[in-house]
């Protein structure tokens, strides 16, 4: 298995994982903002640990690298108009931006951790990541190569893991975010949906392998991976 320091150094190594997201709320609760899609600088630094300040050099340095993954600076009437849509909703209020917001997508979390050296959430998030890709690649039934038609069932399948994976857990964040003192058992609500996700998944290795031609050659399994942004 390829040791977590190579996220670091390879940009196309980084680039075949950047669908994995899910993987951010395995490590660690991430609170977003009440759009549900992003953080701000701040909360991108109190999730993996490290100051404000270590995020903005981080982002100085590879500005472009993150801004094609999700990562854009508001100022005037976006700016203006986010402040109004989005921060009003933010629970006790929030610091409003002076001249200009940072936003970042989960992309461009999962990014920022595949580029944090000097935090320990971000070397979980590279281990995670890599220890994922390298069960898909050994694993038979993990990751796909779709050479049959796609059965009703499978198709269903597909469907629920999409729905738990695309909306359910994001739903899940953005409450999360703003839940106060019921934060707790909304982690754990999380928490379930996801075992039932990963079970699902299983599940329909599992099928596929009993319904395997009687030759002993496994049948591919058709349920693609399934990412949380």
């Amino acid at each position: 298995m390829i040791n977590e320091s190579a996220l670091l150094e390879s940009k196309s190594l980084r680039d075949s994982v950047l669908e994995r997201t899910d993987v951010l709320d395995r490590v660690k609760a991430l609170s977003l903002l009440p759009d549900g899609m992003h953080v701000t600088t701040a909360m991108v630094a109190a999730y993996f640990g490290v100051t404000a300040e270590a995020i903005r050099q981080l982002k100085a340095r590879h500005r472009d690298e993150l801004s094609s993954n999700g990562m854009s600076t508001l100022k005037g009437p976006d700016l203006a108009e986010f402040k109004r849509d989005v921060l009003s909703r933010y629970p006790a209020g929030y610091p409003q931006p002076r001249s200009s917001l940072t936003l970042y997508s989960r992309r461009a979390v999962l990014n920022v951790a595949m580029l944090l050296r000097d935090s320990e959430v971000a070397r979980q998030v590279r281990t995670y990541l890599l220890d994922m890709e390298y069960r898909a690649r050994t694993q038979p039934g993990d990751d796909p190569v779709p050479t049959h038609p796609v059965s009703l069932d499978d198709r269903i399948d597909r469907r629920i893991t999409h729905i738990l994976g695309q909306t359910v857990v994001p739903m899940f964040n953005a409450l999360i975010g703003t839940s106060g003192e019921h934060q707790r058992e909304l982690i754990a609500l999380r928490a379930d949906v996801q075992q039932v996700e990963k079970r699902l998944r299983q599940h329909h290795a599992r099928l596929q392998r009993l319904e395997a031609p009687s030759s002993g050659q496994p049948r591919p399994c058709t349920t693609p991976r399934w990412h949380c942004s």
